[in-house]
């Protein structure tokens, strides 16, 4: 991949803080070298959801 272990680290820690926001290009590499293929899907947000949070 080209990177060195603490950025490794970052990238794997992310899930438990939200501090480090990789890019897509980043998780695309990171994808690549632990052999599988990126995908971003959207989902949409229940309607229900959507009244709660701005209400």
């Amino acid at each position: 991949m080209g990177t060195k272990a603490p950025a490794i680290a970052r990238l794997e820690a992310t899930g438990t803080r939200e501090k480090h926001s990789p890019s897509v290009s980043t998780l695309r590499k990171y994808a690549h070298a632990v052999g599988c293929t990126l995908v971003i899907h959207l989902k949409p947000v229940p309607k229900k959801d959507l009244r709660e949070k701005h209400a």
